[in-house]
């Protein structure tokens, strides 16, 4: 069964490198993996374009991770590549969250420029001690292109009345 592409996402049986999904994926070597010695780690969407492009190779999304790689070395920072971040109408699209219960924040309408902002914030959330990335002194493209904020597995409110 062939699912109707939507304007990020590849699609039921599509994938930037031409495998079905959930078939086993070769990346890059500008991935790098995390480690517990890594502040933070963003996820950038792969699969990831803008409705009014074309379905086009190499992928607006993948441009992105490899910029984002790029901008990450020798920060601290883990870039990993994921599939599909859910975001098809704001892609591109990525994740950041820091090692140790930070809040994950993720973002849209990325483009490039977006790479070096994405390192930036990653390491400003990494040194929140709260776990919330602070507002000031964040990236422009992360305050234009923050899609939501989702707390950490063992967040509880703490009643404040």
């Amino acid at each position: 069964m062939r699912l109707p592409a939507r304007a990020g996402c590849l699609g039921w049986d599509r994938s930037a490198f031409g495998t079905p999904h959930g078939a086993p994926v070769r990346l890059g070597a500008s991935r790098q993996v995390s480690s517990e010695s890594d502040l933070a780690t963003v996820y950038v969407c792969i699969t990831c374009r803008r409705a009014n492009e074309p379905d086009a190779e190499p992928r607006p999304g993948a441009l992105l991770a490899e910029a984002t790689a790029r901008a990450a070395q020798d920060t601290g920072v883990a870039v990993r590549q994921v599939r599909c971040l859910a975001n098809c109408t704001r892609g591109p699209s990525a994740a950041v969250r820091a090692n140790g219960g930070s809040w994950t924040y993720i973002f849209g309408g990325l483009d490039l420029s977006g790479a070096s902002a994405l390192i930036e914030g990653a390491r400003l959330l990494a040194a929140a001690p709260d776990g919330i990335m602070p507002w000031r002194g964040r990236p422009e493209p992360l305050k234009r292109g923050l899609i939501a904020r989702v707390p950490p597995l063992d967040f509880t409110e703490e009643d404040q009345t």
